[in-house]
C-alpha cells in the first residue's frame, strides 16, 4: 500500500519502503536569474548502499557560468524527506516546493529562494506523472519525476562572495530514484524561449528489461495557450525515434508520435561540469552536465507545416554512456 500511495506522489520521497537494497534519491532543482547572468542546478538527495558505512546524504551543486561543481557529503541521519510532497532537509540546508534556504559553507553558497506556483507534469491514476504507466511498474532501474516546467524566482544567494540575484528568474524541478541511473541517456531541458510560458524537457534512455534492453523516451513540450497545451512524445503513448545522432558539438533528435506529429530537436552543447551520478556500487560515477546549451525546437504537423518553431537558450544537457549504441536499440 505504501509503494501504490507513493507511485502517486511523485514529488515525495520513496525510499521509506525500500529495504536494505541499494537505493538513490535526488531532486534537482535549477534556478536562473532574469538575466541568465546567474545559473545553478542543485541536487539534495541520499545514497543507500546497502549497509550503514555505504550511506549517505549529499547536495550537488553546478555552476552553469563557470562550470565549477560540487559535491557536498553529510551523514544520512542529517537526511529527511515527505513522502507527500518534495520536502527535504540536507544539514541546514531546505528544498522544497515553496523554495530553499541554504548554507553550504563548501562552495560557500549561502541564501534563501522562493518559488511561485509550480507547473508538475499531470499525475493521473493511469499514468501517475511523466513516466506513464510505466510509473507502475516495480522492477524499473530508475524512476523520474517531473514536479515543475516553470516556475517564478524570488531572493537572492552568494556563491564565494558574489551576490545572485534570482529576482525575476525561471525555475525547474525534476527528480530520479531508483537503483541505477540508466548505462547510457541523453537528457536536455529549457524553459527559456523566446516564446514566454514555452518549457522542454526531452530523455532518452537504455532500459533494462529482463534479460535484453530496450530504449525509452520521454519528451514533454508544454506550449503557451489556454490550460497549457502539452505535447507529450514518449514510448508508452506509441512515439517512435526517427533519428538520434551525438556528435561532440550537437544532438539532433527526430521523434514521431501516432498522429503523425514530428518534433525535430537539435542541441548545441556548451561547456559543462562534473556531477555525480549513481550506480550500484557508489554514487560517484561522474557525468558530464552543461548549462549552456541550446536546444532548437520544431514541431510539424502530419501534413508537413511548421506549427512551433523557437530556440531555447541556457538549456540543460547531458549525455553520457555508449550513446551509439542506444541510437541502435529499439523502442518500446
Amino acid at each position: 500500500m505504501r509503494t501504490l500511495a507513493a507511485t502517486r506522489r511523485p514529488a515525495g520521497y520513496h525510499g521509506s519502503y525500500q529495504g536494505d537494497v541499494a537505493f538513490f534519491e535526488g531532486w534537482y532543482v535549477k534556478l536562473v536569474s532574469a538575466d541568465s547572468s546567474a545559473r545553478l542546478a542543485l541536487i539534495p538527495g541520499v545514497f543507500r548502499g546497502g549497509t550503514a558505512e555505504a550511506d549517505e546524504a549529499f547536495v550537488q551543486v553546478l555552476d552553469g557560468v563557470t562550470g565549477e561543481s560540487w559535491f557536498e557529503v553529510f551523514p544520512v541521519a542529517s537526511f529527511d524527506a515527505d513522502a507527500r510532497a518534495f520536502d527535504v532537509t540536507v544539514g541546514g540546508n531546505r528544498f522544497g516546493d515553496r523554495g530553499i534556504v541554504l548554507d553550504l559553507p563548501g562552495p560557500g553558497l549561502a541564501g534563501e529562494v522562493t518559488f511561485g506556483a509550480l507547473d508538475p507534469w499531470p499525475v493521473t491514476c493511469a499514468a501517475p506523472g511523466v513516466m506513464g504507466r510505466y510509473a507502475w511498474v516495480p522492477v524499473m532501474e530508475c524512476y523520474h519525476g517531473l514536479l515543475s516546467f516553470d516556475h517564478r524566482l524570488e531572493g537572492a544567494l552568494t556563491l564565494g562572495g558574489r551576490e545572485l540575484d534570482f529576482t525575476g528568474g525561471r525555475g525547474y524541478l525534476e527528480k530520479d530514484w531508483g537503483r541505477s541511473f540508466p548505462s547510457a541517456y541523453v537528457w536536455m531541458q529549457s524553459n527559456h524561449f523566446a516564446a514566454p510560458g514555452v518549457s522542454l524537457s526531452a530523455s532518452i534512455a537504455t532500459i533494462p528489461w529482463g534479460r535484453s534492453s530496450f530504449r525509452g523516451f520521454i519528451v514533454g513540450l508544454r506550449l503557451p495557450g489556454e490550460g497549457g497545451a502539452l505535447h507529450r512524445f514518449a514510448t508508452y503513448t506509441g512515439a517512435v525515434t526517427e533519428e538520434l545522432r551525438v556528435d561532440d558539438a550537437t544532438v539532433t533528435w527526430i521523434m514521431r508520435a501516432p498522429d503523425g506529429v514530428r518534433l525535430h530537436l537539435r542541441a548545441t552543447r556548451g561547456r559543462g561540469g562534473l556531477l555525480h551520478a549513481p550506480a550500484r556500487a557508489a554514487a560517484h560515477r561522474r557525468v558530464e552536465e552543461t548549462l549552456d546549451a541550446r536546444i532548437e525546437v520544431r514541431l510539424i504537423d502530419p501534413a508537413g507545416r511548421v506549427v512551433f518553431h523557437d530556440t531555447g537558450e541556457v538549456a540543460g544537457l547531458e549525455v553520457h554512456g555508449d550513446v551509439a549504441g542506444l541510437g541502435a536499440l529499439h523502442d518500446r
